[in-house]
Protein backbone atom coordinates (compact mmCIF):
# COMPACT_ATOMS: atom_id res chain seq x y z
CA UNK A 1 0.00 0.00 0.00
CA UNK A 2 1.34 3.82 -1.11
CA UNK A 3 0.97 6.20 1.55
CA UNK A 4 0.45 10.00 0.53
CA UNK A 5 3.29 12.03 2.08
CA UNK A 6 2.88 15.74 2.46
CA UNK A 7 6.02 17.90 1.94
CA UNK A 8 6.94 21.53 1.31
CA UNK A 9 4.72 24.37 0.90
CA UNK A 10 3.36 25.94 -2.19
CA UNK A 11 1.04 28.94 -2.51
CA UNK A 12 0.31 31.40 -5.87
CA UNK A 13 -1.15 34.36 -5.86
CA UNK A 14 -3.17 35.67 -8.80
CA UNK A 15 -4.37 39.36 -10.19
CA UNK A 16 -2.74 41.05 -7.06
CA UNK A 17 -0.29 44.52 -7.41
CA UNK A 18 1.26 43.00 -4.49
CA UNK A 19 1.23 39.28 -5.46
CA UNK A 20 5.28 38.72 -4.05
CA UNK A 21 4.40 40.12 -0.39
CA UNK A 22 1.17 37.88 -0.68
CA UNK A 23 2.97 34.91 -1.44
CA UNK A 24 5.72 35.40 1.09
CA UNK A 25 3.21 36.13 3.61
CA UNK A 26 1.28 32.61 2.96
CA UNK A 27 4.80 30.75 2.84
CA UNK A 28 5.23 32.24 6.18
CA UNK A 29 1.78 30.60 6.89
CA UNK A 30 2.90 27.37 5.72
CA UNK A 31 6.32 27.26 7.42
CA UNK A 32 5.98 24.40 8.98
CA UNK A 33 5.69 22.34 6.06
CA UNK A 34 9.34 23.28 5.23
CA UNK A 35 11.89 24.61 6.69
CA UNK A 36 14.92 24.42 4.28
CA UNK A 37 14.46 26.81 1.94
CA UNK A 38 11.92 29.23 -0.07
CA UNK A 39 11.47 30.63 -3.16
CA UNK A 40 9.26 33.07 -4.67
CA UNK A 41 8.97 33.64 -8.63
CA UNK A 42 6.79 36.67 -9.62
CA UNK A 43 5.72 37.61 -13.21
CA UNK A 44 6.41 41.64 -13.96
CA UNK A 45 5.85 43.18 -17.29
CA UNK A 46 6.59 39.75 -19.72
CA UNK A 47 9.93 38.97 -17.24
CA UNK A 48 10.03 36.95 -14.22
CA UNK A 49 11.79 38.21 -10.74
CA UNK A 50 12.86 35.41 -8.61
CA UNK A 51 14.72 35.23 -5.07
CA UNK A 52 15.24 32.36 -3.71
CA UNK A 53 17.56 31.06 -0.75
CA UNK A 54 18.22 28.70 2.22
CA UNK A 55 16.58 29.16 5.76
CA UNK A 56 13.31 30.07 7.23
CA UNK A 57 10.87 31.73 4.83
CA UNK A 58 10.94 35.15 7.41
CA UNK A 59 15.19 34.84 7.07
CA UNK A 60 15.51 34.25 3.44
CA UNK A 61 13.07 37.42 2.20
CA UNK A 62 14.13 40.90 3.33
CA UNK A 63 11.64 44.20 3.29
CA UNK A 64 14.42 45.03 -0.07
CA UNK A 65 13.52 41.79 -1.66
CA UNK A 66 9.78 41.96 -1.55
CA UNK A 67 9.88 45.28 -2.92
CA UNK A 68 11.56 44.05 -5.91
CA UNK A 69 9.12 41.02 -5.84
CA UNK A 70 6.61 43.08 -8.58
CA UNK A 71 3.81 41.59 -10.16
CA UNK A 72 0.33 40.95 -10.79
CA UNK A 73 1.01 36.98 -9.95
CA UNK A 74 3.77 34.63 -7.65
CA UNK A 75 4.07 31.48 -6.79
CA UNK A 76 6.32 30.59 -3.95
CA UNK A 77 7.27 27.21 -2.68
CA UNK A 78 8.98 26.34 0.83
CA UNK A 79 11.20 23.22 0.36
CA UNK A 80 11.03 20.31 3.10
CA UNK A 81 13.62 18.08 1.63
CA UNK A 82 12.76 14.31 0.77
CA UNK A 83 15.71 13.88 -1.62
CA UNK A 84 18.77 16.13 -1.98
CA UNK A 85 21.35 18.09 -0.33
CA UNK A 86 20.46 21.24 1.30
CA UNK A 87 21.91 23.20 -1.55
CA UNK A 88 20.96 26.47 -2.94
CA UNK A 89 20.53 24.38 -6.48
CA UNK A 90 17.51 22.60 -4.74
CA UNK A 91 15.59 25.55 -3.54
CA UNK A 92 12.75 26.44 -5.56
CA UNK A 93 11.06 28.14 -8.17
Amino acid sequence: MKHWHDECAVFGVWNDPEAGRMGYLGLYAQQHRGQESAGIVTQYEGMHIIHKGLGLVGDVFTEDELLRLKGMAAIGHARYSTTGQNLLTNAQP
